[in-house]
């Protein structure tokens, strides 16, 4: 049987799994920041009318995949699976949304790169033809991450400057066969676990950069591109520090990124918004990509992007036993479908109009 692989680690999508719809939800500090206008919407108090954090965070999630289907005008029969989750304890976000839609729920833990695992995931349900459409989607919360993994908010303790501010948001793709769409899934680069023995839970960027590059890596060599063959290549959340490390782990391997890369913590908030390193968390990179990232491909500013999701595996378990911090990052090609040339046999002059590129490709700095 012949497999839809290129080299070890990547998978190729032949029937190309269409992005349908999209959402994204965020909270009031993330929508402050510069790319509030690209955001579905921003929810003024994040306790979203909620009791608890914990249960706040389950309704952004549920109101994003709502967002996705009713912004996609899509039948709900058509979905076939939920594909997802989240960073608290058994997905508890992700799980408790699922039984309010009563549809099949495929549940992952990929920490902060769930939301490119589920769109592999997604992906090749739709390309093997065992689902019509699948929803993928994430969530993070600021104060949930902070009490599971740190500290309870209450105590007031005082945040390293290496540390990232845990995104409060959610992100929602709607993956199908839709002919109307022009933004596709080719292919995936699934991720090993990596561990550079870094300890400090306050220094995500640092622990999961190693994992970002052996993934992109791993993709340009089974793929045989370079960084030039992709308008964007854009990590998940290893903020400011962690995207350095990246540059130079990636420059050491031969492979020296230029303005085409940035970070979804890098981008999501402002510098005089104290967040230090900048954004994480797993609706970090989902809200991101459901937001700015396809708005600009669907616009055809980006035509092909490398969108990599990067997780740290860690828990309160394992960082109380002194254990060191083993990542993942996994790789999700979005392309965009060229245009038809268009002639005007009408006209002495043919001529050839596209859609495709036309506008100005954002640059980011080094």
């Amino acid at each position: 049987m012949k497999l839809n692989r290129l080299g070890e680690s990547t998978i190729i999508f032949r029937n190309k799994p269409k992005i349908v719809s999209r959402y994204a939800i965020v909270g009031k500090k993330e929508g402050e920041g510069p790319l509030g206008s690209y955001f579905d919407e921003i929810i003024k108090d994040d306790l979203f009318g909620q009791k608890t954090y914990e249960i706040a965070e389950r309704e952004i999630l549920q109101k994003a995949i709502e967002g996705a289907i009713k912004k996609g005008n899509i039948n709900f029969a058509d979905i076939d699976f939920m594909i997802g989750g989240d960073l608290l304890n058994q997905i508890i976000s992700s799980s408790f949304s699922a039984r309010h839609f009563e549809k099949p729920f495929i549940g992952l833990y990929g920490a902060c790169s769930t939301m490119s695992e589920s769109l592999a995931i997604g992906a090749a349900l739709v390309d093997g033809g065992y689902a019509k459409k699948t929803i993928c989607s994430t969530v993070s919360h600021f104060a949930t991450a902070e009490r599971q993994y740190r500290f309870p908010l209450e105590l007031g303790n005082q945040r390293p400057p290496v540390s990232q501010w845990t995104v409060t948001g959610a992100g929602c793709t709607i993956l199908g066969s839709d002919e109307n769409s022009k933004i596709y899934i080719p292919m995936a680069t699934f991720g090993k676990v990596t561990d550079y023995g870094i300890k400090d839970a306050n220094n995500m960027g640092a622990a999961m950069a190693p994992a970002a590059a052996n993934s992109i890596i791993e993709h340009f060599k089974d793929t045989k591109r370079k960084p030039e063959d992709y308008d964007l290549i854009i990590t998940g959340d290893l903020g400011k520090l962690g995207s350095e490390i990246l540059r130079d782990l990636m420059e050491y391997n031969g492979y020296k990124f230029t303005n085409n890369y940035c970070d979804c913590g890098q981008i999501i908030f402002a510098r005089d918004q104290k967040t230090f390193q900048g954004g994480s968390g797993a609706g970090c990179s989902a809200s991101v990509l459901n937001s700015f990232i396809l708005d600009q491909m669907e616009k055809g500013i980006y035509n092909r992007i490398l969108f990599v999701a990067t997780g740290a595996l860690l828990s309160t378990i394992s960082t109380q036993q002194g254990e060191s911090i083993p990542c993942i990052a996994h790789a999700i090609v979005i392309e965009r479908e060229k245009e038809v040339v268009n002639v005007d046999n009408n006209s002495n002059n043919e001529y050839i109009k596209r859609k495709n590129g036309t506008s100005k490709k954002i640059k980011f700095s080094k």
